[in-house]
């Protein structure tokens, strides 16, 4: 009666508790770790560096929990194993209180025996009850073993890259090197290795103690050193060994045509190889791209008659090889081919042209898989590089010195047939014969690593106009190389340093002129009608080109934008160098057509919150034709935001502008400030070299 009557006012008061408490679950086996690795037994056993410490998370029946309460829980551990004598020992702990679904840990005592198999089991304990140990019904027992001895320092050895002892200088740069890794122990799952300068990696052995081999393609020649660590099983690792090389510069093209031979050749010389025999549609002396160390080109008049061939292989397509040349077409509208190796009624590969419908594209095909890029353009020379890599499988494609489009996994067919310059092998005869300029046909048995890629390439700029603005005569301050001078318009003048300068802060009469920005003196402009004027576009805007100079604006906070440089075209401006004070950014502006009113556009800009005080900037405008992106660059830096695409270089007709551009009624955006050190140059600096632009020399010594 007594019972009843207290349940029932229970009820009415309220409260309700479990009239049972049910034991804590089993813990999970995917929720038990040994030292951070997940529990094993058997063959899967977990090897460690160190006694480890056990986890487990542990959780209480949710029918336990009532609202706002938790469930508190321990862990109680134990741990066993066998000793020298067959002994067996024991080992057990039991955790601090937690809350349910929390991780609960025991770090083993220091003095387990090593390489001894242990095992571990755990349950949770609420307080009230335990649960059912980890490893009954179809849980499981983890097991681990203590290592305590690191692996032996590997061996290592190479075919191609032997040490100094053995050759003192191999081959080389572009050519794959095999470096074998093994360690006399046994249990060794990987190994950890750096080259100098590159790669590094770990590189996982196919079975427990196996040897490795470390692909490594030289990049650059001199001495090389390799350096490798042996990873156990547990993690414990090796002393390092270290293993000395040393890498000869790039093999030499197996086969090379100039193409540079008198008009009136019939046969084209081979600097190596076999010299190529010339079709009756050949034509030497021709102007080979400029800048190169081209001498002349052959132009192929597309017929077929058009062609060179040294009737002999000039690769081996099965094995790694690079085809390059210099190319100027003469149309993009149809397949045409720059270099093939016959096969049996096909080419073995094809380097060349082809159309498609977003427009023509550079293309190199071999054994059935091509990969594409870059836009040919009419009359415009362009260098391409075909390379088949035979130890990753991959065909490349480089178009003025940058891979183009993605690297396509190919597989070669034997090719041993003549190569070929201008036409490709077809069922019957040939075809996609060629119709433009080539020059300076190269093959390599080798990579061409990027570098070199880069180099053959490069098209030297030339220097044409170089302007210190330090002297003034007649209203023109000359041209360092007795070029076309820079004439100065009113409200234009060339500041020099003086013995007069003053300090307003010492001398309240005066006025403070700021000293040269480069030299001896510099253009000052008034920002009202000032600027200066060189005859004649100075650079063609259509190609590549360089323009750069230092400037400092006068105001800190000037009211509208205001032009450093400008070139124009009949009605517009084909560029112009501004500073917008709106966007606190120094701008690179162009019109999207040369029509009077045409919409002008913010191609690339760098911010900046100045417009340079002190020692100015140094603003530089770069366009590369062959890969279509011109840059602005501040000091000598670029970034994305002032990277731009532009595929459709048009050529200006117009002078060279200093301080002023064309607006929509006539000159305007005036410069108020100096400028000093215009320097121009016919195509594209590198990076390393316009970091030196502004000074009062040729940085790149073009």
């Amino acid at each position: 009666m007594g019972a009843c009557a207290a349940a029932l006012l229970a009820g009415l008061t309220g409260t309700a508790h479990a009239v049972d408490n049910l034991p804590p679950n089993q813990p999970l086996v995917e929720d038990l770790q040994s030292g951070g690795k997940p529990c094993a037994t058997g063959d899967d056993t977990v090897y460690v560096p160190t006694p480890p410490r056990l986890s487990a998370v542990l959780y209480d029946p949710e029918e336990d929990n009532q609202p706002s309460e938790s469930s508190p829980l321990s862990g109680e551990f134990e741990a066993w194993w066998k000793d020298a004598d067959g002994t067996e020992q024991r080992r057990s702990y039991t955790t601090i209180t937690l809350t349910s679904g929390q991780r609960q840990y025991w770090t083993m005592p220091s003095d387990l025996p090593a390489n001894t198999v242990i095992s571990w089991h755990v349950r949770a304990n609420d307080g009230q009850a335990t649960s059912t140990w980890s490893d009954e019904g179809d849980g499981s027992v983890c097991s681990f073993v203590y290592d305590d001895t690191s692996p032996e320092r590997p061996t290592i050895s190479s075919p191609e890259y032997p040490t100094p002892d053995e050759v003192f200088w191999v081959d080389g740069v572009g050519v794959w090197g095999h470096f074998t890794v093994d360690s006399p122990s046994d249990d060794v799952v990987s190994y950890v290795y750096s080259f100098l300068g590159g790669p590094n990696g770990t590189v996982t052995a196919d079975q427990l103690g196996g040897a490795v081999t470390i692909p490594y393609l030289p990049l650059s020649a001199g001495p090389k050193y390799l350096t490798v660590r042996a990873i156990d099983r547990a993690g414990r690792s090796s002393t390092t060994t270290r293993y000395e090389f040393n890498v000869q510069s790039g093999r030499a093209p197996v086969a090379r045509w100039k193409l540079d031979d008198p008009a009136g050749s019939r046969t084209a010389a081979a600097e190596t190889g076999t010299p190529a025999r010339a079709g009756s549609g050949v034509t030497f002396g021709g102007s080979a791209p400029s800048g190169t160390t081209a001498g002349t080109a052959a132009a192929l008049d597309g017929s077929g008659h058009g062609f060179l061939t040294p009737d002999a292989p000039a690769a081996d397509l099965r094995k790694t090889f690079a085809v390059s040349a210099w190319v100027r077409p003469a149309e993009t509208d149809r397949t045409m081919t720059v270099a093939s190796q016959d096969a049996d009624g096909r080419p073995g590969f094809t380097l060349g042209l082809r159309p498609q419908d977003s427009g023509p594209v550079w293309s190199f095909v071999i054994g059935g898989a091509g990969v594409s890029g870059g836009a040919p353009e009419t009359g415009e020379w362009a260098h391409l590089l075909g390379m088949y890599d035979a130890e990753t499988g991959k065909a490349h494609l480089y178009v003025n010195g940058h891979e183009a489009g993605e690297a396509v996994a190919a597989t070669p067919a034997e090719a041993a047939g003549a190569f070929q310059i201008g036409r490709a092998r077809g069922p019957v005869g040939y075809r996609d014969r060629w119709h433009g300029d080539v020059s300076d046909v190269q093959v390599h048995d080798r990579v061409v690593v990027p570098d070199e890629v880069t180099e053959l390439a490069r098209r030297k700029p030339s220097l044409l106009g170089h302007w210190s603005l330090s002297s003034v005569t007649d209203g023109a301050s000359p041209e360092q190389s007795g070029g076309s001078p820079l004439q100065l318009g009113e409200g234009a003048s060339i500041h020099r340093a003086s013995q007069d300068s003053c300090i307003p802060e010492i001398d309240p009469d005066c006025t403070y002129v700021p000293p040269p920005l480069v030299g001896d003196g510099h253009l000052a402009l008034d920002g009202d009608s000032g600027y200066a004027t060189a005859s004649g576009p100075v650079v063609d805007t259509g190609d590549s080109f360089t323009l750069g100079a230092v400037v400092r604006l006068a105001d800190s906070e000037p009211t509208h934008p205001m032009t450093v440089l400008s070139q124009s075209g009949e009605h517009t401006d084909a560029f112009k160098v501004r500073y917008d004070p709106s966007a606190h950014s120094w701008q690179l502006v162009m019109p999207e057509r040369d029509e009077a009113g045409a919409p002008e556009k913010v191609v690339s800009q760098v911010t900046a919150a100045d417009g340079g005080e002190g020692q100015g900037h140094r603003l530089t405008v770069v366009y590369d034709d062959g890969t279509d992106t011109v840059k602005l660059y501040l000091d000598g830096y670029t970034n994305a935001a002032a990277t731009a695409t532009l595929p459709d270089g048009w050529h200006s007709t117009g002078a060279l502008q200093i301080g002023r551009g064309k607006v929509a009624d006539g000159w305007g955006e005036y410069l108020h400030g100096d400028v000093d050190e215009v320097q121009a140059y016919a195509g594209a600096l590198r990076d390393q070299d316009i970091v030196g632009l502004g000074a009062e020399t040729n940085p790149c010594l073009c």
